[in-house]
């Protein structure tokens, strides 16, 4: 069986099992990521109706950017990563517009903000069929969940780790 195609039955069969377990990815109240209210495709882009909402990771907003900042050093590579807020405006224009799908995964991406980026590789690198055992797996996602808060992706890799146990896709212990 093709790689793509293992990936797609496993990534089905998590989606399946979604439904019977605790995991929400239910839409968060206005607020509650610090946005005051709730935004809709008529804010759309949210760059050109509200640029005074869109702010990096480090507090910036759309207008402290320029060519002229990041030539003179007055911005780095920390000031391009987007703030979880963001990402929650980006999630209400989903949803106002039917694209749950799309919103959930700005969830969970606003989520992993605040995972470094070589330990997010290295989640990603052990979600690989036959790179992890079970524990491993659900150590991760314990180590994520307890550092760093992300409820909604430990649980995504404990089911992938459930998924894979019953695929026959885990690396021997």
């Amino acid at each position: 069986m093709e790689s793509e195609e293992l990936i797609r039955q496993i990534m089905d069969e998590v989606m399946k099992n979604l439904a019977k377990d605790q995991v929400s990815f239910a839409k968060k109240p206005a607020g509650a990521n610090g946005s005051a209210g709730s935004v809709s495709a008529a804010n759309y882009p949210l760059g050109e109706k509200m640029p005074e909402k869109i702010k990096s990771a480090t507090g910036k907003v759309l207008s402290d950017f320029s060519v002229d900042k990041v030539i003179s050093g007055q911005l780095t590579a920390e000031d391009f990563r987007i703030a979880p807020e963001t990402l929650e405006l980006q999630a209400q224009v989903a949803e106002s517009v039917g694209r749950d799908t799309l919103a959930r995964n700005m969830r969970r991406a606003a989520e992993l903000i605040k995972v470094p980026d070589d330990e997010l590789l290295q989640v990603y690198n052990s979600l690989r069929p036959y790179r992890s055992t079970k524990a491993e797996l659900y150590g991760i996602a314990d180590g994520l969940e307890s550092k760093y808060g992300c409820t909604v992706n430990a649980a995504f890799i404990r089911e992938a780790a459930d998924v894979y146990e019953k695929r026959g896709r885990l690396k021997a212990d």
